[in-house]
């Protein structure tokens, strides 16, 4: 896939309908777009690193300031967990460009489509499957009520 490398797209370049589905272009473009949300998730979790540690050496105000500060913790970290699972999703996708199996539906095979793959570029399945995914496991849930 080192002929990827060699590609270079204008940074007003979007995928278009007119071009083969994942094509060079389309796959440098996401790669990008992956990479790029990747590296701002990581900025992110080091900041709320970096804010943990900056507010544990905080003198403990009262009861009050304690319990919102624990609160406030607690929602960093499942922020935290959140992109660390998001990062996972992205270097799956990452991995899927590599062996070529990006935006084609895990379930179906079919195109997943450039709009939904814009919106959200870790998607594995087409809007239709995603749909009947989640439709079987709401009705398993409410099946084992």
């Amino acid at each position: 896939m080192s002929s990827l490398d060699d590609i270079e797209l204008s940074s007003d370049y979007r995928p278009g309908v007119e071009e083969e589905y994942m094509c060079d272009r389309h796959l440098v473009y996401f790669r990008k777009k992956l990479l790029d949300w990747r590296s701002e998730l990581m900025e992110e979790s080091q900041e709320t690193l970096e804010h943990l540690r900056d507010s544990a050496n905080l003198d403990v105000g009262d009861e009050i300031d304690r319990a919102s500060r624990e609160s406030d913790h607690t929602l960093e970290l499942r922020t935290r967990d959140r992109y660390r699972k998001l990062q996972s999703k992205i270097d799956e996708a990452l991995k899927r460009i590599e062996d070529g199996s990006y935006g084609y539906c895990n379930d179906t095979g079919e195109e997943i489509g450039l709009k939904r793959l814009e919106a959200r570029p870790v998607a594995t399945l087409t809007l239709e499957a995603q749909e009947r995914r989640e439709s079987r496991e709401k009705h398993t849930a409410s099946d084992g009520r």
